[in-house]
């Protein structure tokens, strides 16, 4: 079952995938704060402003002067479903995954990629897992100014990722007061929020509700859902100018979800299996941005956030568990002339959980500690460097552990760079595994990239090569330890182009990898079941202004995956391989219509309205994302879409703003 977000273009905020700057990371919004910055580069030459170190790093920013992609491609890339990750997966390194929520970037698995808004970790992004039916996130998009989606090579000031990171910047002061709705199907919202008339706060609130039940007696199933699914979600914003050198910022998001289902037991045709799961989730993020003399600025912010699962399956018992998490960060920053710069700061996470796990007690804490630094130096006009390091102590670990980071850019003209990165990154096993081992260490992967991009005349193009060694990689057979290995190495282009054909805009993405890694049941270095060799993504969007109508349409390939059928060892020797092969290609086309227009025209408040539609997997094909076995060995059930297809239209609406002519310059730069 793919379950989309709201689908809603009203609160259309401009993003652009660039590189990353090395300065513009600290660069406050409003005009008073832009000015102060100016003073940090005075008397530089002018080129200096872009070296922009970049490697293994999408930008989506309004700080980003490289267009690339905008916000309306995050919820509107076809397929997308207004969720973050999914439309991501459109760019080269991620991995095209249908069965299971998250991002698989570059080899890595989903857990290996970690998202941050305003530097504190969302501990849990999606809705709790059903197995093989990927869940949406709980985070919308609109909410952010700034995304920044690396596959690597990332800043020092984030760590516990070993893949990549998904660094989001929330909006500042809403750009006016505005409500919205919104209704489909299977899916219902509304929003509110208010900017003050002096500009210096704002608040908003926003709910959404997606019940499945109507739809899917509608459309067949694959699985047979007995509760749900159903998903409830509320988030809350305010935004507060403290004078004219800082803003405090608090976003609360809250949710619960529940989904129950049976599907055909492997080992017992005659039988199916039951797993039902409730999830409760809360999470809440307060930051303060300071600005000082002397070009310092202090970055503050503070978050906690509450998860309690319960899971009744059949297959592997009752699970009751609350996860308390809660992270206290500071990063000090100082601007120098010639737009260089230093970071530094420390952060701090706790980690607590309780209840049962696979009808086990459990009881779980960590204390994890980091330091950060990190430097932005121009060794000349054109050549810039981005040089750090981070230390981390985890407490049910008892390890240290240290990360030293390094980028290089180098301008080749007013268009083209290229780009170098290496780095250590380290991550904690997922808690499920500290329970009773805590004696277990920190898995490490080290990367080296280098890239080329070229942004000029409104067309985008990348190369990057890449490779990653994996050390330290959590085996459970023979026994359970962090002693597995693996590499990982590719090539990624992207190219985007808006100029040639009026009013339509597209990009092709192509990845290749090559990776194997020994951890979990593997019994040798074997590519992982995750990763395919070669992926590509083919993005259409074409608008018609005498028709307000806007059609998006996307292809993505991927060649076949490999599955295996691995059987434990009853003793100390390694598990062993009873069969093994490669699926069937994956191959998908999606559609989707946007029509916009105003159905309030006599109204006196500006408004924005439209009808949305689309179908994802619009030819019906097959996709098998790998296959479950029996017991002995002797059946196999392939692992696909609970249905061919899915489908939507809905309406939103908008009272305050009229943002058809932000959406039509959107297309149209």
């Amino acid at each position: 079952m793919e379950t989309p977000r709201i689908i809603s273009l009203v609160s259309v905020v401009i993003f652009l995938i660039g590189s990353q700057g090395a300065v513009a990371q600290d660069r406050p919004k409003d005009k008073r704060s832009e000015k102060r910055d100016s003073t940090v580069s005075e008397g530089k030459p002018r080129i200096l402003a872009e070296v922009q170190v970049s490697a293994g790093t999408f930008e989506a920013s309004d700080k980003a002067k490289g267009a690339s992609l905008t916000p309306i491609d995050a919820v509107t890339v076809a397929g997308s479903n207004n969720d973050l990750s999914q439309a991501l997966r459109a760019l080269p390194g991620a991995q095209q995954i249908g069965e299971r929520e998250g991002l698989f970037v570059r080899g890595g698995t989903g857990e290996e990629t970690k998202q941050f808004i305003d530097g504190i970790l969302v501990k849990n992004p999606n809705y709790p897992s059903v197995p093989g039916i990927p869940q949406y996130a709980r985070i919308d998009p609109f909410l952010f100014k700034g995304i920044l989606f690396s596959t690597g090579g990332y800043s020092a000031l984030y760590g516990q990722a070993m893949s990549s990171a998904l660094i989001l910047e929330s909006i500042d002061i809403p750009e006016a007061t505005e409500a919205s709705f919104s209704i489909f199907p299977a899916n219902s919202g509304l929003g509110f929020q208010r900017r003050a008339n002096d500009g210096n706060s704002g608040y908003g609130i926003n709910l959404a509700y997606s019940n499945h039940r109507l739809y899917n007696a509608i459309v067949p199933q694959g699985p047979e859902y007995f509760a749900g699914p159903s998903y409830l979600q509320g988030d809350a914003h305010f935004r507060i100018k403290t004078n004219e050198r800082g803003i405090l910022k608090f976003y609360t998001n809250w949710n619960g979800s529940e989904v129950g289902l049976t599907q055909p037991d492997v080992d017992d045709p005659n039988r199916r299996s039951a797993y039902f799961v409730r999830g409760r989730n809360t999470y809440n993020n307060l930051n303060l941005v300071r600005y000082f003399g002397n070009n310092w600025k202090m970055d503050a912010s503070a978050g906690y956030s509450f998860l309690r699962t319960s899971i009744r399956s059949d297959q592997a018992g009752h699970s009751d568990r609350d996860e308390h998490f809660a992270q206290l960060r500071t990063v000090f920053s100082k601007g120098f002339a010639r737009n260089q710069a230093i970071r530094f700061g420390a952060e701090h996470f706790f980690t607590r959980e309780t209840g049962t796990w696979e009808d086990r007690p459990i009881r779980f804490t960590d204390q994890l500690t980091s330091a950060f630094a990190e430097g932005d130096v121009y060794l000349t006009t054109r050549l810039g460097a981005k040089v750090g390091g981070r230390v981390e102590h985890s407490s049910a670990l008892q390890r240290w552990a240290f990360a030293p980071r390094v980028s290089l850019g180098y301008r080749l003209g007013p268009d083209g760079q290229l780009n170098a990165a290496y780095g250590i990154f380290y991550q904690a096993p997922s808690s499920i595994y500290l329970y009773d081992h805590p004696e277990l260490g920190f898995s490490r992967a080290a990367h080296y990239l280098v890239n080329y991009t070229y942004n000029g005349g409104n067309r985008f193009f990348r190369a990057e090569a890449y490779y990653k060694r994996y050390d330290g990689l959590l085996r459970t057979e023979p026994i359970l330890a962090t002693s597995g290995a693996g590499d990982a190495k590719g090539l990624e282009f992207f190219f985007r182009d808006k100029r040639t054909f009026a009013n339509l805009d597209y990009w092709i993405t192509y990845t290749y990898i090559d990776t194997k890694r020994q951890f979990l049941n593997y019994p040798a270095l074997l590519k992982p079941t995750f990763a395919a060799p070669h992926t590509g993504t083919l993005a259409i969007k074409k608008f018609f202004p005498a028709l307000s109508t806007n059609i998006n349409v996307s292809y993505t390939f991927a060649s076949g995956r490999p599955f295996y059928d691995i059987v434990p060892s009853p003793g100390p020797e390694s598990s062993s391989i009873r069969h093994a092969g490669t699926t069937r290609p994956y191959s998908v086309v999606n559609l989707h219509v946007a029509y916009l227009t105003s159905f309030f025209k006599r109204s006196k408040l500006k408004n924005f309205s439209g009808i949305g539609m689309g179908v994802n997997n619009l030819l019906g094909t097959k996709q098998v994302f790998g296959y479950q076995y029996s017991t002995d060995g002797q059946y196999r059930q392939a692992i696909t879409l609970p249905a061919p297809r899915y489908y939507y239209i809905g309406v939103f609406m908008n009272w305050g703003v009229d943002r058809r002519d932000d959406f039509m310059d959107n297309q149209l730069l």
